[in-house]
C-alpha cells in the first residue's frame, strides 16, 4: 500500500510493507523549519509510531536539501513577542521526542544541507545515511540563539565533548566524509542511491521483531542516564518478554527446525 499526503509541509509514502517515508516538503526554502512544519512533522512521526503496520521510518527532505534550519523570516512574522516563543520551542522539542522516544527506528536520509534543527534531527535518528557532499553546521550560538533537540546530551555520546563544543560554539561547517569519520553517520553514498539505501535499511529493520526493536531503542536511549542496575533490570525484563512472546517462539522454532 502506498499513502501520499499532500497540501502540507510534510509528505508521506509507504514504498514497501512496514516502511513509512516522511519527507519535509518546503523545497523552495530548502525545507527551512516553520511552526507549521514542526506540527506536521510531529503529527506524521507520531502516526507512524502508533501504526502497527509500520516498523521503520525514513526521514528525508524534498528538493536540494534535507533542512536548512529555522526559517527566520517566518519566525519574525509568526513568533513575535514573548508569548508565542515558549510554546514553539516546546513543540520543536516534540519532534525529538517522536524520533528518540518513539517505538519505531528512524533512518535519516540526508542530502544537500542539514543545518540547525535539521542537524539536530540527524543526531536524533537511529541511523543516518548522507549523500556525498552533504554539509552540516550549527548556526545558533553565532546568532545569539541556542540548540535544541537534546543535542547537548546526544552529540557528546557520538563524537565526544571536545568536538561537540567546537561544532556548537563556533558553528564549524563539516561535510559527510568528516561526519562519517566522527561516527555521526552510518553510511555515505552517492546522492542517486540515497533513497534506495535508506529504504533497504528500513526493510531490514522491518523484518525484525517489532517489540524487541522497540525495547532495544528504549533501553539505548535511557541507558546513559540510568544506573548499571537499572539498565540490567530493563534488559532482563525485555529478555523475559522475548521468551514469552509468541512471535519469538515462532522464530526460535523455525531456527531449530531440521
Amino acid at each position: 500500500m502506498v499513502v501520499h499526503r499532500t497540501g502540507s509541509t510534510v509528505l508521506t509514502d509507504d514504498p514497501f510493507d512496514g516502511v513509512r517515508v516522511v519527507t519535509l516538503n518546503r523545497p523552495a526554502r530548502l525545507n527551512a523549519v516553520t511552526p507549521e512544519l514542526v506540527l506536521d512533522l510531529t503529527r506524521e512521526l507520531n502516526r507512524a509510531n502508533q501504526d502497527d503496520q509500520i516498523r521503520a521510518i525514513v526521514l528525508t527532505g524534498a528538493g536540494r536539501a534535507f533542512c536548512s534550519g529555522d526559517d527566520l523570516k517566518e519566525f519574525e512574522s509568526q513568533l513575535a513577542g514573548d508569548t508565542a516563543l515558549p510554546g514553539f520551542v516546546d513543540r520543536i522539542q516534540d519532534v525529538t521526542r517522536a524520533i528518540v522516544l518513539g517505538q519505531k527506528p528512524v533512518i535519516g536520509a540526508i542530502h544537500g544541507w542539514a543545518v540547525g534543527a535539521g542537524l539536530e534531527w540527524v543526531i536524533n535518528c537511529d541511523f543516518a545515511i548522507a549523500a556525498e557532499g552533504t554539509r552540516f553546521f550549527f548556526p545558533e550560538v553565532k546568532l545569539g540563539l541556542f540548540v535544541t533537540g537534546a543535542v547537548t546530551a546526544l552529540l557528546p555520546r557520538l563524537i565526544g565533548p571536545q568536538k561537540t563544543r567546537e561544532l556548537i560554539y563556533f558553528g564549524e561547517r563539516f561535510d559527510a566524509a568528516q561526519a562519517l569519520e566522527w561516527g555521526l553517520l552510518w553510511k555515505v553514498v552517492p546522492e542517486a542511491q540515497l533513497r534506495s539505501e535508506a529504504i533497504t535499511l528500513a526493510r531490514r529493520l522491518a523484518e525484525l521483531p517489532a517489540q524487541r526493536v522497540a525495547d532495544l531503542k528504549r533501553i539505548l536511549a535511557l541507558a546513559p542516564s540510568s544506573s548499571l542496575e537499572e539498565v540490567m533490570a530493563a534488559e532482563a525484563s525485555a529478555t523475559v518478554q522475548g521468551f514469552l512472546d509468541p512471535e519469538s517462539a515462532r522464530r526460535v522454532a523455525e531456527r531449530l527446525a531440521p
